[in-house]
């Protein structure tokens, strides 16, 4: 499940509660905050086909906490 980006998912990333930060190539501010689970890709996939793109392109970065931030672009 994919969880939007606000004061609480916020904190909830601070405190390691999600694995992955999702963030837009043209933006500073995240996206959202998710597990990475396979369900993740397929809401992504869905979110970009709804909005009418052909394919969902993501460059992923491992921190080094082991937690993961998702370009998406």
């Amino acid at each position: 499940m994919i969880h939007p980006y606000d004061n609480e998912s916020q904190t909830r990333w601070d405190h390691g509660d999600f694995k992955v930060q999702l963030n837009a190539a043209n933006s500073t501010r995240p996206i959202g905050y998710c597990d990475g689970t396979e369900a993740d890709m397929a809401e992504l996939r869905e979110r970009a086909s709804t909005e009418g793109a052909d394919e969902v392109r993501i460059q992923k970065k491992l921190l080094k906490t082991g937690r993961e931030v998702w370009t998406l672009g």
